[in-house]
């Protein structure tokens, strides 16, 4: 008989959207095959023991005020919460997605964020609080969300205290399609460490 693994944590994936869309989220559209492979490529590189969760938004729009996509995810957040510490839950969103993720890190119930390609409008980035890991990926020919203003947030998440780093992807835009192997491989590589630095020590 095998012997059962507790796990050892949860990774939340958001995809992107629209800043103002009533229309439905689709399992085919975009966005959401594009995560849906990102989800894939991390459940292969993490440890079995590492739930992966893909969330879908109701809606394709961020949709201020009512920001329909951020009560989605924090629905499936507080699930996650019900099983996993803080430091235990990594979410990694692209694009609205990064928005996404740090809003739900403001009420310090995540121990990581990667961010891929965010739309950060403003300071979004302040929001992510000393107690929680920041990683930042953006393709240095994205034209669709800025990484020179994503760039400028990590620098400043950096000093007021948090735990950031900022990493661009020569030649790759924001699709994640060029250099995707690396997208994946910095993301897990930073969500294992976290995790594992979560994980009880083993009862001797």
């Amino acid at each position: 008989m095998g012997v059962d693994v507790p796990e050892s944590g949860c990774v939340l994936v958001l995809p992107g959207g629209k800043m103002r869309s009533d229309r439905s989220s689709r399992s085919w559209q975009l966005a959401n095959l594009r995560m849906a492979i990102f989800a894939a490529a991390l459940r292969r590189r993490l440890s079995p023991n590492i739930e992966v969760r893909r969330v879908r938004y109701r809606l394709r729009g961020w949709n201020s005020p009512r920001l329909d996509a951020l009560h989605d995810a924090q629905a499936v957040l507080d699930r996650a919460r019900d099983r996993f510490e803080p430091a235990q839950i990594a979410v990694v969103g692209h694009s609205m997605g990064g928005r996404v993720a740090a809003h739900l890190a403001a009420r310090a119930d995540v121990g990581s964020v990667v961010a891929l390609a965010p739309w950060w409008v403003g300071d979004d980035a302040n929001l992510i609080p000393v107690t929680t890991r920041l990683l930042v990926v953006h393709g240095t020919t994205d034209t669709w969300t800025d990484p020179r203003a994503s760039l400028a947030q990590t620098r400043r998440a950096q000093q007021r205290g948090v735990d950031a780093e900022w990493v661009g992807l020569d030649g790759a835009g924001h699709y994640m399609v060029r250099r995707c192997r690396e997208w994946h491989r910095l993301t897990a590589e930073f969500v294992a460490e976290q995790l594992d630095m979560a994980s009880p020590p083993p009862i001797s």
